[in-house]
């Protein structure tokens, strides 16, 4: 059966590459497209309404009039429509919300997931997404066995209990054709499982003697569950291929992969084993690598959003000008806002990015606008922190499992500085010379931490501590925050974290 249905999708994803050419060769008239289309569609909501959307002609008077949006600003439109209210941000009732805490924000997020952001965009762009690797790789076995998922869970509406809200994980579950359930382990109400230790023995108990092919999932919970089945199954050769030959595609994103991928490469030995990272959010499936030996994304641009961008060094200003497509720059930092047919109106996501390409449009994530330090100037954002960690690692032979970053502040008679909670998979043969290399690589990439850091005067060199293993997972535990989407923030601009984390493994 599994057979039959490789061959059918593996056709299906291939004719899908002509229609991908068509915005990769027109995007800037696809993005008009999709304006038009939301300008259509949301002039029937409360919201369009409001801001006069019958009226919006174009994309300049769009700008002028309706306003930059945070979520705190959009909340009492979503407030409504999670109370069951119609038509609000766009046309229709609202069935699903995705729940998210962010990274950096404790209060949860209720993000609308409207039919056409399931079907136009979450669908639509994992379609895409594995017609390009179907392209790179003509001879894969994909579909003739199972694609392994680690998500989250969903639940009543608190608001309105005719809806449902949870990770957006479990809310694409939730929504997939029935034909897919084929396809894909593990079962879906294991898959649902809301308590997540008690999922990963679940899981491990449901998939470890199934043919998983594909693996979709943030790595340091993919790296828990296999090194669980390892050992239930008495794995000595910490190899996932003695449990699933057949292996050829690990799906990742929510976290940078390069601190994983050493681990991940020896964990599944193989060089036919591609690694393929995404960019899809709650709000939305942005970009993901079209190109397996390029890490840079590529930008979606007909899946239900119309995308304007900020460069980051205005992003702060009252009213900042923003970029469509067609004006931003190669190589620039940028804050994007997405307008989507979930009924988000110019909504700053918190994500900057920067492009690397034109022609196609590709970009890198950078980081947060929001997860970044700044307390002496030093403008170190998360981007700078993955490339010095994954630079420190190589040179000690270490392996990083985990690690967040936060200011000292000024003493009476110290300067400020970072300090670095790390746990180790592997610790470093010198963690001085760890230290150093961090150091080194933040100073050749960002000039302002270099600058602040000459002479020790405005920064210390960077103070390390290494936590024990299951330091960040028990700080996570504490928080009620294990699984899903919640990951451990890899930047903050104050200490909240840093001494929750302390407090929670001293305790």
């Amino acid at each position: 059966m599994l057979l039959l249905v490789h061959k059918v999708a593996s056709w299906i994803l291939k004719r899908r590459m002509h229609q991908i050419e068509r915005f990769l060769e027109r995007p800037l008239d696809i993005q008009q497209a999709h304006f038009d289309q939301m300008m259509h569609r949301g002039k029937l909501t409360e919201w369009g309404k409001a801001y006069g959307y019958a009226d919006i002609q174009n994309v300049e008077q769009f700008r002028a009039r309706v306003p930059i949006n945070k979520y705190e600003t959009l909340f009492p439109w979503i407030e409504r429509s999670l109370k069951g209210e119609v038509d609000i941000l766009w046309p229709g009732k609202v069935e699903w919300f995705s729940k998210s805490s962010g990274t950096t924000n404790d209060k949860s997020k209720y993000i609308p997931v409207t039919i056409d952001a399931l079907e136009e965009c979450h669908f639509k762009a994992g379609q895409d997404m594995l017609s390009f690797y179907f392209e790179q790789r003509p001879d894969s076995k994909l579909f003739t066995g199972k694609a392994l998922s680690i998500g989250g869970s969903h639940a009543l509406n608190p608001y309105y209990d005719e809806t449902r809200v949870g990770d957006v994980s479990a809310v694409l579950t939730e929504n997939l054709p029935r034909f897919f359930e084929l396809m894909r382990a593990p079962q879906k109400d294991v898959a649902l499982m809301p308590e997540w230790e008690s999922k990963i023995e679940a899981m491990a108990n449901d998939v470890m003697d199934e043919d998983i092919t594909s693996i979709a999932g943030v790595p340091t919970w993919t790296l828990v569950l296999i090194r669980h089945i390892f050992a239930k199954k008495g794995i000595t050769s910490n190899n996932i291929l003695d449990v699933w030959p057949n292996l050829e595609l690990f799906i990742h994103g929510g976290v940078k992969f390069e601190p994983y991928r050493k681990q991940f490469e020896q964990l599944i030995p193989s060089p036919s084993m591609s690694y393929l990272d995404c960019y899809n959010a709650s709000e939305g499936f942005f970009a993901a690598q079209n190109d397996l030996a390029e890490s840079d994304l590529l930008l979606f641009l007909d899946h239900g959003i119309f995308y304007e961008f900020i460069p980051v060094e205005h992003m702060h200003e009252d009213h900042p000008k923003t970029h469509t497509l067609g004006e931003v720059e190669l190589g620039r930092n940028y804050a994007m806002l997405i307008t989507t047919n979930a009924g988000l109106w110019r909504y700053n996501i918190g994500d900057t990015v920067e492009f690397t390409n034109l022609s196609p449009y590709k970009i890198k994530i950078t980081g947060r606008t929001k997860q970044f330090i700044n307390a002496f100037g030093e403008e170190l954002v998360v981007e700078n922190a993955e490339m010095a960690v994954v630079a420190a690692a190589q040179a000690t032979e270490a392996e990083v499992a985990d690690y967040t970053a936060a200011p000292i502040y000024f003493g009476d008679n110290e300067g400020g500085g970072h300090e670095w909670l790390i746990e180790f998979e592997k610790e470093p043969t010198d963690i001085t010379h760890f230290r150093d290399v961090l150091d080194q690589t933040l100073k050749q990439l960002n000039s302002d931490y270099e600058a602040k850091r000459t002479g020790d005067m405005a920064l210390r060199p960077p103070l390390i501590r290494v936590l024990p293993a299951g330091s960040f997972h028990h700080w996570l535990q504490s928080r009620g925050k294990l699984g899903g989407q919640h990951k451990v923030p890899r930047l903050a601009n104050e200490r909240k974290y840093v001494e929750e984390i302390l407090a929670c493994y001293q305790g």
